[in-house]
């Protein structure tokens, strides 16, 4: 016999309620979040300038229909593109990811939480634009900071102790709803609007993490996040029509996210949202590389000066690492394309040990030739260290460790090297910092003359200037002359 269903709608699904509130309600006031976030928006506008010198990914970028031209278009850093802001929201995104070397956040699901800033720097550029000719204010670059520190926190708390990579999905998902959620914001919906585009969001259904995972890694990881921050804007303008939510997007019995996605279970919090993403984020300072490797490569350049001239007398090289590293990046076999080497500990690994250095270019195939990769590769064994499991997941280290060890044919061995941080770590911020503002410099350089990085690098390090500095302004600066 049928079971009677209820069609009263009920009330949105408090998660949606409680992010809502976040955007509307949530006041900043944290200096380091701020200080942080302007040096997250440096290294993902470097990350998207080198971006640029490879061919893979330009061929992406640009309008869907060439030649068109738009209103109030966005303007696609280092370009000469003016773009609609679904697709600015879908070129910035790519570029900002494409190299594995933007910002990371790494709990029960990892992720990148400056992906964000295709969408927010796309929807605030075109609002801005519109703005002015109104005669209206147009939004500044304290603005982008504020909502970088809530698209962080809002990707970053729901990742904290809900695994999607688990049920098969990609951490794509998070970026799509806490762009949705400062999109819809920046254009000027209200709360109500908000909540009911996170919840088309939801029931969008999700992209597959196949792409990320052998035998199928491919290129398609390296323009996901874009298409999340596309279609996150796309998706804030339909709501902004007064298309109409979905409240019970995840709860609802049978048909709702939880239940068809997420294995039935509800979402688990482990704080409410602040500003905690912001200030413990990851920076990628060192190499680009998928960032459960980032210590491994590191240990590894403290081992190549022993080992360089006698790789061929090496028997066998210990990797000891955390679960989730062997769940993502222990690959053997065949490595079929730069996506799939990046997401390879053992290549990246080899690469440290042999050449002193992990570039992009190292992922190319002409360096993937050397036979001394594949070589090494099969001698390396990986195995967790269960204390290094804990410490990942524990919230007052979020530590990342690796240590690589290396055994003779002739019985000698190196030191075991372990390091527990990684440079771009809230722990070692402070040796990272000028790091990064060298990574962000040479990366400017790959694409403007030294004048114009000169005045770039002058306004981004003017803390007072660069936040009182509108959105049209700053990204005029990042056109190449």
């Amino acid at each position: 016999m049928a079971t009677h269903i209820s069609n009263v709608r009920p009330q949105p699904d408090q998660e949606l309620v409680n992010i809502a509130d976040y955007v509307y309600n949530k006041k900043i006031t944290s200096d380091e979040a701020y200080e942080t976030a302007r040096y997250c928006l440096m290294d993902s506008l470097g990350c998207a300038f080198l971006a640029l010198h490879y061919p893979a990914c330009v061929k992406l970028l640009g309008p869907v229909v060439p030649e068109a031209t738009v209103s109030f278009g966005v303007r696609v850093p280092g370009t000469k593109y003016i773009l609609d802001p679904v697709q600015g929201a879908f070129n910035l995104g790519i570029m900002i990811r494409w190299l594995d070397f933007n910002d990371t956040w790494l709990a029960a699901e990892w992720g990148h939480p400056s992906d964000n800033l295709g969408t927010i720097l796309a929807v605030a550029d075109y609002v801005s634009q519109k703005r002015i000719q109104a005669g209206k204010t147009p939004y500044t670059i304290r603005d982008i900071l504020t909502a970088m520190i809530k698209a962080h926190e809002i990707q970053g708390v729901l990742a904290l102790q809900n695994s999607f990579n688990r049920v098969g999905l990609d951490h794509v998902v998070l970026v799509k709803i806490a762009s949705i959620a400062l999109a819809t914001f920046l254009l000027g919906g209200t709360k109500e609007q908000l909540i009911n585009a996170l919840s088309q969001a939801f029931v969008d259904g999700q992209s597959l993490r196949t792409y990320r995972h052998a035998p199928n890694t491919g290129s398609r990881k390296s323009w996901a996040a874009g298409d999340a921050c596309r279609r996150a804007v796309q998706l804030a303008l339909i709501t902004l029509t007064g298309e109409m939510g979905y409240p019970s997007a995840l709860t609802a019995e049978t048909w709702g996210f939880y239940d068809v996605q997420f294995r039935g279970k509800s979402f688990q919090f482990e704080r409410d949202y602040g500003c905690y993403v912001m200030e413990n984020v990851l920076f990628k300072i060192s190499y680009p590389a998928e960032f459960h490797a980032q210590t491994a490569v590191e240990a590894a350049l403290k081992l190549h000066p022993l080992v360089k001239n006698k790789l061929d007398q090496i028997e066998k090289i210990e990797i000891t690492t955390h679960e989730s590293a062997i769940r993502i990046i222990d690959k053997k076999g065949p490595l079929n394309n730069p996506a799939d080497r990046d997401h390879c500990i053992q290549y990246m690994t080899a690469i440290g040990l042999i050449f002193g250095n992990l570039t992009a270019d190292h992922y190319e195939d002409k360096v993937a030739a050397d036979a001394r990769i594949d070589m090494l590769r099969e001698k390396m064994i990986c195995s967790e260290n269960k204390a290094y499991t804990k410490d990942y997941l524990d919230p007052a280290k979020r530590s990342i460790a690796n240590a690589v060890q290396i055994f003779f044919k002739n019985g000698e061995k190196t030191d075991k090297i372990e390091v527990e941080y990684p440079v771009g770590h809230r722990r070692r911020r402070k040796e990272g910092i000028p790091l990064l503002l060298k990574k962000f410099e040479d990366n400017l350089l790959t694409i403007f003359d030294k004048t114009q990085t000169k005045k770039i690098l002058e306004v981004c390090q003017n803390k007072e200037f660069l936040e009182e500095m509108t959105v049209p302004h700053f990204m005029e600066f990042l056109i190449k002359k």
